[in-house]
């Protein structure tokens, strides 16, 4: 596939600085900067899913007259994440048992 380049960014040299203070071993700006370019593009597209799931949803309720009160909403979110959180703790031990020598 052919690449494509993004025009030229002036900058403060004070951001440059910061940059260049954060690169990682290795890392170019250019790489940096595309990896934020990445990034950003990664959380638009999910917040403008999350926002068409969010109209979906209303027009559903709308729809069916059926909704849902916050208070239970967010009681199952709670238990959903308790039993997530549990879940990767159990696996954050697997793995630091997995290293320790006997």
């Amino acid at each position: 596939m052919k690449t494509s380049t993004f025009p030229s960014l002036r900058v403060e040299p004070e951001l440059r600085d910061a940059v260049e203070r954060v690169l990682a071993d290795g890392e170019t700006i250019s790489s940096f900067i595309e990896a934020s370019i990445r990034g950003n593009v990664e959380r638009r597209r999910t917040r403008a899913e999350f926002i068409a799931r969010g109209l979906a949803s209303l027009a559903e309720a709308q729809r069916t007259g059926i909704y849902h009160p916050a208070d239970q909403v967010t009681t199952e979110l709670k238990q959903m994440l308790k039993v997530r959180t549990a879940q990767l703790h159990k696996r954050v031990h697997k793995r630091v048992n997995k290293r320790v020598p006997d």
